[in-house]
């Protein structure tokens, strides 16, 4: 395998200071290690060994990245393009890719679209190094259903900052304090439930409750390696953002957070409707303490109306994909919409190694 040189300075995460502001600051103060109040040795144990094994220094590190998506139905043309490019982000820098299931929604995931996620990606020729549904590799399990003790952890380190709390909010008490014309489907909690004073430390209740981590009001600036310098102020643009729901499922914020650091993963190639997550999970991966990873989110591959593909579009997902092209004419038709190469022709995964570049950056790339 061919590989570009690697330049590490492209893994040198330029994230701007986050100021929490008096309450904040005074939170950071206070907190002060205890031991946890659960006594499950086993569970601190593997915590600790990942997190021995998770590469924290990521300017010394050959590039991590990782393909994860959610068996909740057959693959379409935009989880493979995503797939591709993650894959050769790192494969042209001698890197490692991992998959990762991310089956947090116990209602929507089936282990026969696991199964099938991972039959794709070999058709593809996208191997993986690490993960998928065999478990393989040093930073297990690689499906978030089987993970749940390693986020009750990673909650619980949060607790001890002061800044978590609970919310008996319904999804209607927050849509009824939303703006009529916020039409672009993005709720901001209005902090119907934040103690008045933090940080807090009052014990949660027994009663069914969400809990939420309290935001700065001070802007979070990070880098994208494919759109840029990029600024978002958490208290105007969400609000305290939920870690576990009432039901007692796992955010995907906190999830995703959690795994890619314990997974040493320090880049993360995905589509552009995640850009405005990126912001909530720099935040998190500085009160944990981790180091965050680059950021590169993707143009959305679209329909011809603009919209994005969903896993109900049919023609294509990858069942009517595999019966119209060869791997390397679907990879090829892949490259030529990212740019990499002028017009699609028939290429191997292998055979696109040398030839990665990262897209242009626009929010959508229309099916032609």
């Amino acid at each position: 395998m061919m590989c570009k040189g690697t330049d590490f300075s492209r893994f040198t995460v330029n994230v701007g200071p986050i100021f929490f502001g008096y309450v904040f600051m005074q939170a950071s103060r206070m907190v002060k290690p205890q031991e946890p109040h659960y006594a499950d040795s086993e569970i601190i144990a593997k915590f600790a060994a990942a997190m021995d094994h998770a590469c924290t220094d990521i300017s010394a590190c050959l590039p991590v990245g990782r393909f994860a998506p959610s068996p909740t139905g057959r693959m379409h043309l935009g989880n493979i393009f995503t797939a591709l490019m993650s894959w050769l982000s790192v494969r042209s820098r001698c890197g490692r890719w991992i998959l990762r299931i991310e089956d947090l929604d116990p209602q929507r995931s089936r282990p026969e679209y696991a199964r099938l996620i991972e039959d794709d990606l070999a058709w593809l020729g996208l191997d993986w190094d690490e993960g998928g549904t065999d478990g393989r590799g040093p930073n297990g399990p690689y499906m978030q259903s089987r993970r749940h003790d390693l986020y009750e952890h990673a909650l619980d380190t949060l607790r001890r900052t002061g800044l978590t709390y609970p919310c008996f909010c319904t999804r209607a008490d927050i849509m009824a304090t939303q703006a009529p014309h916020a039409a672009d489907g993005l709720v901001i909690y209005p902090g119907t439930c934040r103690p008045h004073r933090l940080p807090s430390f009052a014990p949660e209740p027994s009663r069914p409750h969400a809990v939420r981590i309290a935001v700065p009001d001070a802007e979070i600036e990070f880098t994208d390696r494919i759109f840029g310098s990029q600024k978002a102020k958490l208290a105007r643009d969400c609000g305290d953002f939920v870690l576990r729901r009432a039901d007692g499922a796992w955010a995907y914020q906190l999830a995703v957070v959690v795994d890619d650091a314990l997974m040493g993963v320090t880049e993360v190639v995905r589509g552009h409707d995640l850009l405005a997550s990126a912001a909530r999970q720099t935040y998190l991966y500085r009160l944990l303490g981790y180091p965050a990873p680059e950021w590169a989110h993707l143009p959305l591959i679209c329909n011809a109306e603009g919209r994005r593909l969903s896993k109900r579009d049919k023609g294509i997902d990858m069942e009517a994909l595999r019966r119209s092209h060869t791997p390397e004419q679907l990879l090829g038709r892949l490259a030529a919409m990212a740019g990499i190469i002028g017009r699609p022709e028939a290429l191997s995964a292998a055979d696109l190694i040398p030839l990665y570049r990262d897209p242009l950056p626009r929010p959508c790339i229309l099916l032609p």
